[in-house]
């Protein structure tokens, strides 16, 4: 039978309540932006009927003030004219403050107005018709000298809004409308000495409707839809001459790396009624650079220097940028200051970084990475922002550190792309994006025949393009963004195609642009070099292997094995008793923590090849120790077969984005860590697969591989692997020495076990290790199989899964007997607030099965985890007599005051808890 095409797939998102997420472009302006945090949980009894804070703007050219905060309010309960609404002194009494980015609803959980929306079905009780009607948005600011020009620089707005200062209207929500648009509004002539007022009136939210972003099946959406206003709101003062659009374009020598070129751009732009000569001088880099430009009334130039005419522009041993793993991550500046008659009249500032990005379609069509010349394997996952989009600095940053943690070096953003300093984080982090539209919604409508999202309007294609044209102006010069996807599910048609490219064009994109994320074909671009077969839900590990579908051949922009069960102490915080109860006893029940989608709305596939192959579960603690076995097993091979094969001659693997990295609700599914930053199988599942220098067992052949992701080869190896059965006792042992693996992804295939063992029959055990020419080991790895193989049912794929028509044989396991591990911890601060826990583990018995796949977990003196947490290394195997020290490293602050524990649990190893005293000094 034929695969079902991937609109079957859109059809299935189809029937799901959209909502939308706003992370809104901040365009070709460079700005100086706070970074302001505004994701703390709702903090019940906080008082609304507050002024919104008044900001205070400075008067020097080139400032960029972020108004500090908005009171909202129902335009239901305002009977007043927008123009009172809108007019210095008008009382809020009873309107809602918040931040300076924040959706409605977001401000009303800060407020206490409902119950944790995290927990149970809290979300879905809260009433969406309070949000069918448009919000307004009101804040103050003072000026002290109005001689100044003036321009309120709106980005973020969900979904359109209306603009008034001052009593004025300024722009209407024809004009304002489009998440990713950014809008320069001149309000010189409104602004007066001391305090004036902006007022937005915002409109609903349909992402069905509306070029903005919706949720699709990821997580259940907020009933606001996000409408709101989700990026920083700015204030800018200048003299007569605005400098805008400044940017750098680098060409960088891949052959030595040796030597870069620079070009400097920037508009120059009169907005007086005489003629000016103004001076354009700054850096960039260590460049000094220096232009004088004549400009009659309103009149707008760009000046451009090149390395023909300032030779400094043209650098010797560049400071080069390298994603994480490959190199440092190294930014210049560029400073530019516009002078006319003497006095600064604007500035510019943003930093940039120097490499170069290829990505051509190799032999079989598929898209192949290049960064600075050297090949890489996008190893990534679907990001996802806060369900109500409250931006905290603090939160993502961990969450970035997570994905380093993981051994990713990318983040796919469908959708949902982040303010400025996200990018800022990942450019400091050396985490590659890959930013782009979203499918199953208004932004592909026009090419998605009868699946979800309308059809375009002539309204909406000027939008489309300006939102292009300021996400490609906010993105080009951040170095760790190296491509844009102008189609998800499907590519755009020749008409979009044009607006988007000739956006790109004009904003100088040095970036390839992918036509779509799925095996889809624009009329320019060609083909996607990507393909989105699937999965998205459970498939046994065996299937990552085949070089079909979504095994590992080619660039899968989203796939994984489906649902992910959080750790104990998460489905506590996030799930009532009776859903508890339900969640492991019925399979076919509804989960709201899943999902809104019909296809993905229950565990069934999951839970039955949990039964088929561990047996059934006894109860709750027992069916998430078992779904920890198995998401760890689901997720190593993922990663593993695709770096496996990401050398091969024939059909290579060239990327995997896991879908989904994070979840930005409680959620049950598509997530290698979940809401809270706990860890379980998953994430150490991940985390093994990507380590750099790596030795692994291939479910198809029995061959044993060691995979170098270092740039440099691995020499004097040796690779070991041992069969147990699940008491304990070897039934195969072979050694393969004097490897040497080649780097940049390169692969050593150092011995095959047999496909049949004397002794080996039903569950057995696979320990492999990898040593150094010292014989110290360097890399280890457990595995558990079973004779009786996973049997696919190919010819019955369907879009999201292929069914399994028999389970391999896993539960002997139940039959290991309990594994002794004695644990021992300490203490000691360190720089930074931050504090180290070493964990020893030991497994003391002489003989008898191993100690499988042993947690720590860092705990409070409330038993509660502390995160985040990153451990060096965790949910570990010990065989008798072995034992290993793990490393903990968090923010003593998350403590809460307390000692900190270890909770020490396992497959077959008592859970206790042990306290992590202060090393004496």
């Amino acid at each position: 039978m034929v695969l079902r095409p991937a609109p079957s797939r859109r059809r299935a998102r189809a029937r799901v309540r959209r909502a939308l997420t706003a992370s809104l472009a901040v365009g070709g302006l460079l700005l100086t932006v706070s970074l302001t945090t505004g994701a703390a949980p709702p903090r019940p009894g906080t008082a609304t009927g507050a002024p919104a804070p008044v900001t205070r703007v400075g008067g020097a050219p080139g400032t960029a003030t972020p108004l500090t905060g908005f009171a909202t309010q129902s335009s239901a309960k305002v009977s007043d004219t927008p123009a009172a609404v809108s007019t210095p002194g008008y009382p809020t009494s009873g309107w809602h403050p918040v931040g300076p980015r924040s959706t409605v609803l977001s401000g009303l959980l800060k407020a206490g107005t409902y119950p944790d929306p995290f927990y149970s079905t809290n979300l879905k009780k809260i009433p969406a018709a309070d949000f069918a009607v448009p919000w307004w948005y009101r804040s103050d600011f003072t000026v002290a000298d109005p001689s100044r020009r003036t321009y309120l620089d709106v980005s973020g707005v969900v979904s359109a809004a209306d603009v008034y200062v001052n009593g004025t209207q300024v722009a209407t929500k024809d004009r304002i409308a489009g998440a990713y648009t950014r809008h320069e509004l001149d309000v010189t002539d409104l602004v007066k000495a001391g305090t004036n007022t902006v007022a937005f009136r915002v409109q609903p939210n349909d992402p069905r409707k509306n070029l903005t972003m919706g949720w699709i099946d990821w997580l259940q959406p907020p009933p606001d839809e996000n409408m709101g206003i989700v990026r920083d709101v700015l204030v800018r003062r200048s003299g007569p001459v605005a400098l805008r659009d400044a940017h750098v374009t680098t060409r960088l020598d891949t052959d030595s790396l040796a030597s870069a070129e620079l070009t400097v751009k920037a508009q120059v732009r009169n907005d007086s009624d005489a003629t000016v000569t103004a001076t354009v001088s700054g850096t960039a880099g260590p460049a000094a650079i220096s232009r004088t430009v004549s400009l009659a009334p309103h009149q707008t130039k760009t000046v451009i220097f090149t390395p023909d005419d300032v030779p400094g522009l043209r650098l010797d041993r560049p400071k080069v940028w390298w994603p994480a793993g490959m190199g440092d991550q190294p930014l210049y500046d560029l400073d530019l200051t516009a002078t006319v008659s003497g006095t600064p009249s604007d500035t510019a500032h943003h930093s940039f970084g120097i490499r170069d990005v290829k990505a051509p379609l190799n032999a079989d069509g598929a898209r192949q990475y290049r960064i600075n010349g050297r090949p890489l394997l996008i190893k990534a996952g679907g990001w996802s922002p806060d369900v109500f989009l409250r931006w905290d600095a603090r939160s993502v940053e961990d969450r970035l550190k997570y994905t380093l943690d993981l051994g990713l070096n990318t983040v796919r953003l469908e959708g949902h792309i982040e303010p400025d300093e996200f990018f800022d984080l990942t450019d400091r982090y050396g985490i590659l994006t890959l930013p782009g539209w979203e499918c199953c919604d208004k932004w592909e409508g026009q090419v998605n025949g009868d699946e979800t999202g309308d059809q375009w309007t002539a309204a909406d294609y000027p939008v489309a393009k300006d939102s292009m044209a300021a996400e490609a102006a906010r993105l080009r010069d951040h170095p760790s963004v190296i491509s844009f996807l102008i189609g998800s599910d499907f590519a755009p048609d020749a008409t979009i195609e044009k607006n988007y490219l000739d956006a790109l064009d004009a904003a100088d994109w040095p970036n390839p642009v992918i036509p779509a994320a799925s095996a889809k074909s624009s009329p320019k671009l060609g083909k996607s070099g990507m393909k989105m077969t699937g999965p998205y839900d459970w498939v046994p590990p065996d299937y990552w292997y085949a070089k079909r579908e979504g095994g590992a051949t080619g660039f899968n922009s989203e796939t994984s094995a489906g649902p992910d069960i959080p750790t104990l102490d998460t489905l506590r915080r996030m799930m009532s008793p009776s859903e508890l109860e339900t969640l492991w006893r019925d399979p076919s029940a509804k989960q709201y923590h899943r999902s809104p989608s019909d296809t993905f709305g229950d565990l069934k596939l999951f839970d039955n090849a949990l039964i088929g192959r561990y047996g059934p579960p006894t109860g709750l603690t027992d069916y998430v120790r078992k779904a920890r076995l198995a998401r760890y097993e689901a997720v190593r091979a993922q990663f593993e077969a695709y770096a496996r094969n990401f050398s091969d001659a024939s059909r290579p693997a060239t990327g995997v984005v896991h879908w989904m990295l994070n979840s930005g609700w409680t959620s049950l599914h598509w997530q290698l860590f979940d809401r809270y930053l706990d860890q379980g199988g998953a994430y150490y599942g991940a985390k093994k697969a990507n380590e750099p220098l790596h030795i692994q067992y291939s479910y198809d052949s029995g061959s044993v591989v060691v995979v170098n992701s270092r740039h440099t080869a691995a020499t004097g190896l040796t690779a070991r692997v041992s069969l147990y059965t699940p008491d304990g006792t070897r039934k195969f042992d072979k050694s393969a020495t004097g490897l040497r693996v080649p780097g940049d992804g390169g692969k050593t295939t150092a011995l095959t076990v047999p496909a049949h063992v004397s002794g080996v029959s039903g569950t057995y055990l696979a320990k492999l290790q990898l040593t150094d020419d010292a014989g110290k080991e360097i890399g280890r790895n457990v595995y558990w199989l079973s004779t009786k193989q996973d049997v696919l049912d190919w010819d019955n794929t369907d879009w999201y899964y292929t069914p399994t028509t028999s389970y391999a044989d896993l539960t002997g396991l139940d039959d290991m007997a309990e594994a002794p591990v004695s644990a021992t911890a300490t203490t000691t601060g360190g720089p930074d607030s931050t504090a180290t826990t070493t964990v020893t583990l030991r497994n003391t018995a002489s003989r008898g099965a191993p100690a499988l796949l042993v947690d720590a977990h860092l705990v409070n003196g409330s038993d509660t985890p502390v995160l985040p947490v990153r451990w060096s290394d965790n949910q570990v195997s010990l065989w008798p007599g072995e034992s290993v020290t793990l490393t903990a490293t968090y923010r003593t602050a998350d403590l809460g005051g307390s000692a900190p524990s270890v909770r020490i649990s396992g497959w077959n190893t008592a859970t206790r808890t042990i306290p992590a005293a202060a090393k004496s000094r």
